[in-house]
């Protein structure tokens, strides 16, 4: 499990300076991988990935059964097989973007303050590379996924039905008989403290198990959904007035297009760049990510609404 912040970079066990770990982009982006990782959640609410050409990728949006437009039938021995037509999903297209920040660090801030201005210009990138991330995620999945319920009460209440109001619209998912299986719940991180914090929801977790929120603070599993938080911010519109209930292996997917250049691979989607600028005594470190973010599936999700007032 990745830790923060992270440690120093060591060479031959000893510390390497601020000065080596730029001049190494393999260090850096390893570094930032670490950092974007625990920032971002996007990626692993559209599980799928796919390869861009010409700044753009198409694929279907599925709305149709997962069966055969026609039954099986009867074959009689030395029969023929019957045809049956299949179906389709309705052509798209997601247009790919490319999203960047640079930083800079000068050889003053390294001759005084080492890799701590190293380490507060790659917080800053992978602070960025994050909400971009997510931020394009949510809107997708918010603008494609229709299939709605309301909340029993507002989750905050004391007459909340929050564990009902889960399995329902995973029922809701699984009884459109399309073969999607839910494995996500998506709320804002002021929603989840308040789960996690839950007196009913507390009522139901074994006292004796030392997993309980209670002891270790972590709330990461709900009706057999992970459960995945981002602030608020992060959600379409900035609220967190609803939450998604998911299957993110069937949902979509995120495309991305190699545009070259000599950038190192940081993590799944980010990239990273060391550019060395003598002109102002500086290094300055770059991380972007180029990608599209695509629902296929929108049937694949359910959102809840009112879940927060």
């Amino acid at each position: 499990m990745s830790t923060f912040p992270p440690g120093s970079v060591s060479v031959s066990g000893s510390t390497v300076s601020a000065s080596v770990f730029l001049s190494r982009p393999d260090f850096v982006a390893r570094r930032l991988r670490t950092l974007a990782d625990l920032r971002y959640v996007g990626s692993n609410l559209l599980r799928g990935r796919a390869s861009a050409e010409g700044g753009a990728v198409g694929y279907e949006t599925a709305g149709e059964s997962i069966f055969a437009d026609n039954a099986p039938e009867v074959v009689a021995p030395g029969s023929e097989y019957t045809l049956t037509t299949t179906g389709a999903g309705t052509p798209a297209v997601a247009k790919v973007k490319k999203w960047g920040k640079d930083s800079l660090v000068t050889d003053e801030d390294i001759k005084r303050r080492n890799m701590d201005s190293v380490n507060r210009g790659l917080n800053k990138l992978a602070n960025s590379a994050g909400l971009v991330i997510d931020q394009a995620v949510t809107a997708a999945i918010a603008s494609a996924v229709t299939n709605t319920t309301g909340a029993g009460a507002v989750w905050t209440s004391n007459g909340a039905t929050v564990l009902r109001d889960i399995l329902l619209a995973q029922a809701a998912i699984a009884g459109q008989n399309m073969g999607y299986q839910a494995d996500t719940l998506l709320i804002s991180d002021t929603i989840w403290a308040e789960l996690a914090s839950n007196t009913a929801l507390a009522a139901l977790f074994a006292r004796e198990n030392l997993n309980n929120p209670v002891y270790t603070g972590r709330f990461s599993n709900l009706a057999g959904l992970d459960v995945v938080h981002v602030p608020a911010a992060n959600l379409p519109g900035g609220v967190g007035t609803v939450a998604y209930v998911l299957d993110t292996q069937n949902l979509g997917f995120i495309a991305t297009e190699d545009l070259g250049g000599g950038y190192q691979r940081a993590g799944d989607l980010v990239e990273s760049k060391v550019i060395r600028q003598d002109e102002n005594d500086a290094w300055r470190l770059r991380a972007r990510v180029n990608f599209a973010a695509a629902v296929t599936d929108p049937l694949a999700g359910y959102k809840i609404t009112a879940v927060s007032a």
